[in-house]
C-alpha cells in the first residue's frame, strides 16, 4: 500500500482538530490519506474507550478516511522507547506514505509534544536498512516519507505554511461534531472539559481565520516544518 498522506494522532480527534480540512482537501484532489491513532483516549473525562471508536470511526467516514488504525499505546503514559517505536515504523512501512502528519512539537497535552517526537524518530529509523520488521508475517522494506508536517493544536505556534480550507469550514465542523462526547452536547452537563464548551468552535474558527489572513483567504489550517521546504513555481505561492 502507498499513501499520500499518512496523519499519526496521538488521540481520536486531533486529527480532526487540526488538520481534517486539509485531509479532506486532498482527498478531493485525488490524494490518498489514512489515520493512525496511538491510543485509545480512554483518560479522557467524557466519553469511553467504545465511544471514542464510533466517534472515530463516522468522523473518517464523514472525511472520506478509508483506513485508520489504532495502536491502542497507554494514554497519558506511552513512552518514547524502542518498542512503540517499532509499531509506528511498521505502520509507516505498510502505508508507505509519501508525507507524514503528527502532533504539535509542543503543546498543553503532553501526549502531543510526546507523539510529535515519537512519530518524528520513526520516521527516520524507518529509513534503516538495518531495522527489521515483521507486518502481517511478511518481512517489510525499510520506508522513509520525504518530510514529516506537524499540525498545531491548542497552544499557538508561528505556522511555516498554512492550507487554505475555506471550502471546508463547514464539513470539518461536521467532522467535529460526530465526537457527540467531546465537545459541546447540552445532554452532557457532568463534566466540563477545556474543549467542551459552547465557545470552543468560536476559538477554533478564530484560529483558522487567522491563519487564513496570512495568505488572503477566510480559513486555513497551519504546519511547521522540520526541514526547509522546496517550490517549482514561486509565482504559484498564496
Amino acid at each position: 500500500m502507498n499513501v499520500d498522506i499518512l496523519a499519526f494522532a496521538a488521540h481520536p480527534d486531533d486529527i480532526e482538530i487540526s488538520a481534517s480540512g486539509t485531509l479532506m482537501k486532498h482527498i478531493d484532489m485525488g490524494k490518498t490519506v489514512a489515520i493512525v491513532d496511538l491510543t485509545q483516549g480512554e483518560l479522557g473525562s467524557r466519553g469511553n474507550v467504545e465511544s471514542r471508536h464510533k466517534e472515530a470511526k463516522l468522523a473518517s467516514e464523514i472525511m472520506g478516511i478509508k483506513h485508520r488504525v489504532n495502536l491502542k499505546l497507554s494514554d497519558g503514559f506511552f513512552e518514547l522507547n524502542q518498542q512503540n517505536k517499532i509499531k509506528i515504523i511498521e505502520q509507516i512501512r505498510h502505508f508507505k506514505p509519501t508525507v507524514v502528519l503528527c502532533n504539535a512539537i509542543s503543546d498543553r497535552h503532553p501526549d502531543h509534544g510526546r507523539a510529535s517526537q515519537l512519530v518524528s524518530e520513526a520516521c527516520f529509523l524507518s529509513g534503516l536498512l538495518k531495522i527489521e520488521t515483521e507486518f502481517n508475517n511478511v518481512q517489510q522494506e525499510k520506508w522513509r516519507p520525504i518530510a514529516v508536517y506537524h499540525y498545531i493544536q491548542d497552544r499557538y505556534i508561528k505556522p511555516d505554511f498554512v492550507v487554505d480550507i475555506s471550502d471546508y469550514v463547514d464539513r470539518k465542523i461536521e467532522v467535529l461534531k460526530a465526537y457527540k462526547t467531546q465537545f459541546f452536547n447540552p445532554k452532557i452537563t457532568h463534566v466540563n472539559t477545556p474543549i467542551s464548551g459552547k465557545d470552543f468552535f468560536d476559538f477554533l474558527k478564530g484560529r483558522w481565520k487567522d491563519f487564513g489572513r496570512n495568505i488572503n483567504v477566510n480559513y486555513a489550517e497551519g504546519f511547521t516544518v522540520e526541514r526547509v521546504i522546496g517550490i517549482e513555481d514561486i509565482t504559484t505561492l498564496k
